[in-house]
């Protein structure tokens, strides 16, 4: 009875990689990510990143206010960039304004519970 050494004989070594032509398999940079966190309590955030970069997050922030009559807040993080903060739950509020000035649907993922 012989017993196969596996180390030597790589069964796969003829395909190569799968993912050796694909940079960004996974990125999530052409995304606008909306998202919900948990304060205290009942009070929730909503935040809003990765906005492309034709559009202004100050006077988008300023519309938000205006339109969802909620504060809000623009942060700066070093990994997402600039990050837009508002309060209270506006998932749905924030994508059909998105949709309805000119951004696809399909860049819109909206996360939560």
């Amino acid at each position: 009875m012989s017993v196969q050494n596996l180390n030597t004989f790589d069964p796969f070594a003829e395909e190569g990689d799968p993912l050796a032509g694909a940079q960004d398999v996974g990125s999530q940079a052409d995304y606008i990510h909306i998202r919900i966190q948990q304060r205290n309590g009942r009070k929730t955030l909503t935040t809003l990143q990765g906005l492309p970069k034709q559009y202004d997050p100050k006077k988008l922030l300023k519309a938000f206010k205006k339109e969802f009559a909620c504060n809000g807040t623009l942060v700066d993080d070093e990994k997402m960039g600039q990050v837009i903060q508002l309060q209270g739950d506006q998932r749905s509020k924030i994508s059909a304004f998105l949709t309805e000035n000119g951004i696809e649907k399909s860049t819109i993922k909206v996360h939560g519970f």
